[in-house]
């Protein structure tokens, strides 16, 4: 055996693992500390704080007399608050001895308003907590701003390059050119050709110059866990040939690698550098990838990886405060969305369930994230806040869900449910949960 091989395989899975644990105790914190601060805020008083499970590695008491802990098995966290017989909030001890105003400061006897007020704020705060690193983000990177203005060209290889940082796109190919919110449309309908005709106004004045195809095969992005990732393609390389055929528009690579049926392509990539750029040959297999539709459901698309675009960055400005947020909202309602359907599909069989990724698949897309930067990194964690708020309001007893129904049945019918009917609902919510996880540990060992 190769130990010295194994070094860098060992090496990317401790990667995966801290970059995992880093994600997941920010979201767990942010979702207790939802559950902390609107219990306090209520009247509850908590007892514990708890970073992870098992034994306590840290630990101090505030003036409050919450105890705030840190334990040795970081996957998860809770808090406990006064009154409850354990860290699930579900089963209480006895508190009929305590007086009115102790017994206000526990989870059971504080009104139910504020019990489901305080179960809610965990997957509220991760929804907020999304919303405002997707804001964050977006005020950081700015957002294209009309009129379509080229900020920075992006090197291609040999090709016509007769545009210029500062002009103003005005038409191409002779077609007048739209505001941002059409420019994708309006690109698909121009002519598959290497080179076209531009018109900007430069300095006051308008002129025709030669420049590339808009959406070039240049790769603007790339997929987690893809087969370009795993391959090596990095952000700026152009892809020049599939199997040997000349492309020059990034629109001609869905038909090859659709035709290809996952099948091994080979493709010559150039690359920038310091004399001039290098050519080098990579193969890689397209993969079958369920991607939701825009009118809703999804369809199996085979896909390399990456994301094309414009060869030239244009010109940004920053989004006010309000902008930002509204954009920001509209990104974790469309993740949760497309969870939802995508859950619901694969119950039904439409699609693969190997879109269901357990806790080695979400460890290698966290290194995966990391591995591509600090902002790559932190979508992804708000990316994961997100799956975390929607997973905890499923109507599954032990998580929040499951709490929001039996005050919902308390709102209803006046007395929340027995001791015995909610053993017999933990025991099936716990059954329920452990089954997911050991299906989704499956997809991790087996899908390909």
């Amino acid at each position: 055996m190769d130990l010295i091989g194994l070094i860098p395989s060992f090496g990317n899975f401790f990667y995966s693992v801290l970059a995992f644990i880093l994600a997941l105790s920010v979201i767990v914190t942010v979702h207790e500390y939802g559950h902390y601060i609107v219990g306090r805020w209520s009247g509850i008083h908590a007892d514990v704080f708890s970073l992870g499970f098992g034994p306590v590695l840290y630990r101090r008491t505030d003036r409050r007399g919450t105890q705030w802990q840190i334990a040795a098995l970081p996957f998860g966290g809770y808090v406990k608050f006064a009154g409850d017989a354990d860290a699930s909030s579900v089963a209480s001890a006895d508190v009929s001895a305590l007086d009115a105003a102790e017994k206000r400061r526990t989870m059971a006897g504080a009104p139910l308003w504020a019990r489901a007020a305080t179960v809610a704020a965990g997957p509220g705060f991760n929804f907020v907590f999304s919303i405002a690193i997707f804001a964050t983000v977006m005020m950081f990177r700015g957002v294209a701003s009309d009129p379509l203005t080229i900020d920075e060209i992006m090197p291609l290889p040999a090709l016509v390059q007769e545009l210029r940082a500062g002009d103003e796109v005005l038409a191409i190919a002779g077609v007048q050119a739209p505001g941002l919110e059409g420019l994708d449309d309006f690109i698909k309908q121009l002519p598959l050709a290497p080179r076209m005709d531009y018109t900007v106004l430069r300095d006051g004045a308008t002129l025709t110059v030669e420049g590339p195809h808009p959406y070039p095969p240049l790769v603007n992005g790339i997929n987690l866990q893809s087969a370009a990732m795993d391959a090596g393609l990095a952000m700026g390389d152009v892809i020049t040939q599939v199997d040997g055929a000349p492309i020059f528009a990034f629109d001609q690579l869905p038909a090859l690698v659709a035709a290809a049926q996952g099948k091994s392509l080979d493709l010559t990539v150039w690359r920038d550098g310091p004399e001039g750029g290098t050519v080098r040959q990579v193969a890689l297999s397209p993969r079958a990838v369920d991607m939701p539709r825009a009118e809703g459901g999804f369809e199996t698309r085979w896909l390399i990886g990456i994301t094309g675009g414009l060869f030239f960055s244009p010109q940004t400005e920053t989004p006010g405060v309000f902008r930002a947020i509204g954009q920001a909202a509209q990104q974790t309602l469309f993740i949760a969305q497309s969870s939802v359907s995508g859950l619901y599909y694969m119950a039904v069989g439409a699609i693969s369930s190997c879109g269901l990724q357990g806790p080695i698949g979400i460890a290698q897309t966290s290194g995966a994230a990391a591995s591509q930067g600090g902002l790559t990194f932190i979508w992804f964690i708000a990316v994961l806040s997100t799956a975390v708020g929607l997973l905890n309001l499923f109507p599954i007893p032990v998580l929040d869900g499951g709490h929001l129904v039996f005050h919902a049945y308390e709102a209803v019918t006046g007395k929340p449910p027995s001791d015995g009917a909610l053993r017999v609902l933990m025991t099936l919510g716990l059954a329920l949960l452990g089954t997911l996880m050991v299906f989704a540990l499956s997809n991790d060992l087996f899908c390909p």
